[in-house]
């Protein structure tokens, strides 16, 4: 007999019971249904809706259905829709008449929103454990090859030296953004909607806050209509997903990058790689490209929610049974690629040299010399051209920017037209000073404010995260 059958005088059609199943899905829920019915139970007896004995009883048969569904005993009946109703009919087989109680005053309305709640919640923790994790593997690279350089680029094109540990220090910090998103999206997920009904309020004196203060929820909602149907919850989550899978996609993007030997600065270990079936020289970073690929796939999830909300009136519509696939869906991808990603991120390789050799490339120490200039009283904009010529005259002769001589120096200076840079142009120390400016250790060097690439900052900035990340146990 199903659990809402009473109303009704005819069988649902078989199409009908297949298509509105979704005990497949949402058994997933089944340790937090449990425990929020062990503590709606408690409630109910505070309430004086049952005696101690049935109290007992329901908790113990609950309880034994919570192991059952931990050792993975309990077998699922398709015919009995979802969860609820599933767990709902092993506890009658278990303790008798007695389970019909339970319902009492909750409706499955409020009863899948409180699972989900503290689903969620628990999966925030182990998102939040994830990405400790994939810092921790960051900083510990960074710690191992940070005085590494790398040439950093805009539009993909070399821009100016930066320190290794700069760049993966960079990945740290959008961690840290996304955590911060996860804890805010937690707070607003801790909330119980138990005794909220099925759109109205329980119609029974059910001590709410106390329910709640059982199942470690911070507060209740304000609002059973609200409760019912809310699933912004659901959309923060989703969307910290997104935007930390989109983090890992950029990281991943790199590593594809870095790791073709025409460019040569890391290597992913061979567990992190994969072969082809038809070239045997062939090293893939597959798993890096896969993260790439499965972001797609959570920022799809974010909007499926989203769309699914969209048109929704208030309280409790059954459109709301799809918001469990995207979701879980998108938090098993993003706490999967976290894991991988840290992973490959402890045992890649870096080749030093070859990113020294890069960053030598494409006069990416021009700025510095700029900026030199501007310390000796040129304007920036006439610093800029002045350099611009340099440049040019050095990639013609073919030199480097840190071995231009004097003569093209004072050419380009000569050129600008303005009296400070002639004066500079007959000072005998200028070549000197520009050149010095224009090695890779200078430019660096020269970057000297806060979250700047000098290497004094960078080492700052990385004793800072290993004290915060050592502070997290």
């Amino acid at each position: 007999m199903r659990l809402w059958g009473g109303r009704f005088s005819e069988g649902s059609d078989e199409g009908v019971a297949e298509f509105t199943r979704s005990v497949d899905v949402d058994q997933a829920l089944a340790a937090d249904d449990l425990a929020g019915s062990i503590a709606h139970v408690r409630g109910l007896g505070r309430a004086g809706l049952l005696t101690g004995d049935e109290v007992s009883e329901l908790v113990a048969g609950l309880e034994g259905l919570a192991e059952d569904v931990d050792a993975g005993r309990l077998e699922w009946d398709p015919a009995l829709e979802d969860v609820h109703l599933n767990l709902e009919a092993a506890l009658a087989d278990r303790i008798g008449p007695l389970a019909g109680k339970l319902h009492t005053g909750r409706s499955r309305n409020d009863q899948v929103a409180t699972d989900l709640r503290l689903w969620l919640r628990r999966a925030i923790d182990r998102l939040d454990a994830g990405l400790v994790t994939f810092e921790r593997a960051l900083v510990a690279l960074a710690e191992r090859e940070g005085t590494a350089i790398l040439p950093g680029a805009t539009h993909i094109q070399p821009a100016q030296p930066v320190l290794f540990a700069h760049h993966l220090l960079a990945y740290v910090e959008m961690a840290e953004r996304d955590r911060g998103r996860l804890a805010d999206a937690r707070r607003r997920t801790n909330v119980s909607p138990l005794g909220a009904g099925a759109l109205a309020g329980a119609g029974y004196p059910l001590d709410r806050l106390a329910i709640a203060q059982d199942l470690g929820f911070d507060g209740v909602s304000a609002n059973s209509l609200d409760a019912v149907g809310d699933r912004d919850f659901v959309v923060e989550a989703l969307a910290a997903a997104a935007l930390g899978m989109v983090h890992l996609s950029r990281l991943a993007e790199e590593i594809t990058w870095w790791s073709n030997p025409r460019f040569g600065f890391v290597r992913v270990a061979d567990a992190f790689s994969t072969g082809s079936s038809m070239m045997p020289n062939k090293r893939n970073p597959d798993p890096a490209e896969l993260v790439r690929g499965k972001s797609a796939r959570v920022i799809a999830a974010l909007t499926a929610v989203l769309g699914l909300l969209k048109g929704l009136p208030l309280g409790y519509q059954r459109d709301l049974q799809e918001d469990k696939p995207p979701l879980f869906g998108a938090i098993a991808t993003w706490e999967a690629s976290l894991a991988v990603i840290a992973g490959l991120i402890d045992t890649i390789a870096v080749d030093r040299d070859r990113m020294r050799e890069a960053a030598d490339e494409g006069y990416t120490t021009a700025t510095a010399v700029a900026d030199a200039l501007v310390r000796r009283g040129i304007p920036f904009r006439v610093a800029h051209h002045v350099v611009g010529s340099i440049v040019a005259q050095a990639e013609e002769a073919g030199v480097p920017l840190e071995d231009v001589p004097d003569a093209m120096i004072g050419l380009a200076l000569g050129a600008a037209g303005d009296a400070a840079s002639a004066a500079l142009a007959e000072d005998g120390t200028i070549g000197d000073a520009l050149r010095a400016a224009a090695s890779i250790d200078g430019a660096l060097a020269s970057c000297d404010v806060i979250g700047g690439t000098a290497p004094t900052r960078v080492a700052a900035a990385l004793r800072a995260a290993r004290a915060r990340l050592d502070a997290e146990g």
